[in-house]
């Protein structure tokens, strides 16, 4: 009785040992799984994958508010890829007057367009900006439109930009009805998101893009020209640091952007590489002075719960075939006079990864049309095998036709009157 009562008490012990363990572990992935956005210094935030688009943490990402300096990265790219970077830049009075943080270039100098834009990217000047927007855009109203179009084309339809520099300002803008509005100069975490993931993964100019703001260091000189001559060094001479501190402190650290105006707070934008995933953060409003590190923080959280919890998957690695389609007025070969012959289905899939996590729902949705009518050509596109995560629309793969259906004509008739009076003769 003794023995079994020890072994009682064995048991019990280690029930209770082991017990809260569990249910810390069990608490942990709770709460990893649905990540509290409260935690974060920043009043709109976005966790996206790079390569999808898809966001997999959003904070308030829907809001328009003013991004500062990370209005650069537009900046940046849309120069890379509508000007040569030999190209020698005039600075202008009006470049010359913008405000700190600034290079200090002189109205009537010249400067090689490739030294403006690591100026702009790694010390974040304002007066190399409304330079390069000059040079590349006519104006910096010219240059502030050709950055509107293209936001729009990457998908960004909350995005509104008036400067080339991220500095607080806005605009009078038309309406399609004929009424004059003022927008400001802003955007949302979301469509900054986009506009890195943009930058870094699908510009032709993203090779450029990624050594520009990767770049430690670039010195440089302004350049003499005389009308019609070629451009020689001149005497003055500059050394650019990148400031983008977070390109130290984690591993796989890519690219990225701050930004600070009195409206805006601190901003930042940046993308992180591990183990082929590619994450893209936006940070808006993280904080005023003296809030100068809560941008960091927030990064570092964003991006450690992107490593630790999503992972590559193809989405359309699912065993699924489509129904076939009735299609009416098709010549069966049968010579059977059916209202409807059954077309089959075949599907063209080619593999779609993106970021999943484990508490991430997948669906597979056919948009198929009721009846097709004859003729139907073999590999003809009839519909689509639609892919969903968390009910969201993430992919799509073409529905296609297996084989030829012709339409029934007079001579598919005559055929079949033959078989249905001289068979068996026939």
């Amino acid at each position: 009785m003794k023995r079994v009562l020890c072994y009682l008490t064995a048991v019990i012990f280690l029930l209770f040992s082991f017990h809260p363990r569990l249910v810390q572990l069990q608490a942990k992935s709770k709460k990893a799984a649905e990540f509290n956005e409260s935690e974060l210094y920043a009043r709109a935030a976005v966790l996206m994958d790079a390569d999808s688009g898809r966001i997999l943490i959003g904070k308030d990402e829907a809001n328009p508010m003013p991004m500062a300096s990370t209005t650069k990265i537009m900046t940046c790219i849309l120069t890379l890829e509508n000007a040569q970077l030999d190209d020698i830049v005039d600075v202008s009075a009006y470049a010359a007057k913008m405000p700190e943080v600034k290079l200090h270039i002189r109205e009537g100098e010249h400067y090689r367009l490739n030294d403006l834009v690591h100026s702009l990217m790694l010390e974040s000047h304002n007066d190399a900006a409304v330079a390069i927007a000059e040079h590349v855009g006519g104006s910096v109203e010219g240059f502030a439109q050709m950055m509107n179009e293209k936001a729009k084309s990457i998908g960004c339809m909350d995005t509104f930009f008036v400067t080339p520099n991220g500095l607080d300002a806005s605009a009078q803008v038309k309406e399609q009805d004929g009424a004059t509005s003022t927008k400001v100069h802003s955007t949302t975490a979301a469509d900054l998101a986009k506009i890195m993931s943009y930058c870094i993964t699908r510009s032709p100019k993203k090779d450029e893009f990624l050594k520009i703001t990767r770049t430690q260091s670039h010195t440089f000189q302004n350049y003499e020209q005389e009308k019609g001559q070629k451009a020689v060094p001149g005497a003055r001479s500059f050394t650019c640091v990148n400031h983008n501190a977070f390109l130290h402190m984690m591993d796989g650290a890519l690219t990225g952007k701050t930004g600070f105006t009195g409206n805006a707070g601190y901003c930042y934008v940046g993308a992180l590489r591990s183990q082929g995933r590619t994450f893209v953060i936006a940070l808006l409003a993280c904080g005023w002075p003296n809030n100068k590190t809560y941008k960091w923080k927030d990064a570092r959280k964003l991006f450690q719960y992107g490593i630790d919890y999503y992972q590559q998957k193809d989405i359309t690695n699912y065993d699924y075939q489509p129904n076939p389609v009735p299609v009416e007025n098709g010549a069966g070969k049968d010579r059977l006079l059916k209202t409807k012959i059954q077309l089959q289905l075949t599907v063209e899939q080619e593999p779609q990864k993106i970021l999943l996590s484990e508490w991430d729902s997948v669906q597979v949705r056919a948009e198929l049309p009721k009846v097709l009518e004859a003729p139907v050509k073999k590999g003809a596109k009839v519909g689509s095998l639609n892919y969903y995560v968390n009910g969201e629309l993430a992919a799509q793969m073409p529905v296609l036709a297996a084989k030829n259906i012709e339409k029934r004509s007079l001579r598919w008739y005559f055929m079949l009157v033959l078989s249905r009076y001289f068979y068996p003769y026939f």
